[in-house]
């Protein structure tokens, strides 16, 4: 969809900057969100790319964007943290399960739910989340993350069944892999470049309806 729309929200660095990078060349039209100054995000500046401030975990700062309704292709909400360094639900605090489960998880829902009507009929609207958030594949430890990035999946399915299946927009959590970034460490396999390139197919095929759990080359995942 060379003349398309997204929202990336989350695009200040990593695999959200690689995104909006990754979309630009592909010839589409890019809204992306920084919750402070990105000099990485600004360098790409360009007549397609529009950048705005907002942060997941504050929807005062995404309630009102000036977008018109029905005027993206696609909206995806690139938002995560790794949590609390110890990773154990027998040590973490309130203060801590707060803070990842609303940066991880109730945050990007409720900010995919503000942008659902801005989402044409029939579009897309993409979750970052991870193979980690997969009970099915989960062999423990990790805690918080892992919680985190399975209760969005759930608000994503919800999501899709409740508010986005009436306008037949499809709502996908995607798994970008293990991506070389500052979570992720250089020893990961991927490149930000070989990840983005994958979602950007992936979003590119999205649309008309339903909910998906899928990894970067479009293989579905296990719930």
């Amino acid at each position: 969809m060379a003349d398309g729309t997204i929202f990336i929200f989350g695009a200040s660095r990593g695999i959200g900057l690689g995104l909006v990078g990754e979309f630009l060349s592909r010839g589409w039209r890019v809204i992306a969100s920084e919750r402070t100054h990105s000099d990485g995000l600004h360098a790409l500046a360009c007549d397609h790319l529009s950048i705005v401030t907002a942060d997941v975990t504050d929807p005062a700062s995404y309630a009102d964007l000036g977008l018109a309704d029905g005027s993206l292709d696609a909206v995806l909400i690139n938002a995560g943290i790794s949590g609390a360094g110890h990773q154990s639900s027998d040590k973490a605090t309130g203060e801590e399960v707060a803070h990842v489960m609303m940066t991880n998880a109730f945050g990007p829902a409720k900010a995919g739910r503000t942008l659902l009507p801005k989402i044409r009929d029939g579009g897309t609207l993409g979750f970052m989340s991870s193979i980690m958030g997969s009970i099915a594949d989960s062999t423990g430890g990790y805690e918080l993350y892992r919680a985190s990035k399975a209760a969005l999946n759930m608000l994503a399915k919800g999501l899709a069944e409740q508010d986005a299946k009436p306008r037949d927009i499809e709502v996908v959590a995607l798994h970008p892999g293990w991506v070389q970034t500052d979570m992720g460490g250089q020893q990961a396999p991927l490149t930000v470049a070989q990840s983005v390139a994958g979602l950007a197919n992936v979003i590119d095929d999205c649309g008309g309806g339903g909910f998906r759990y899928l990894d970067y080359n479009g293989r579905v995942l296990p719930f």
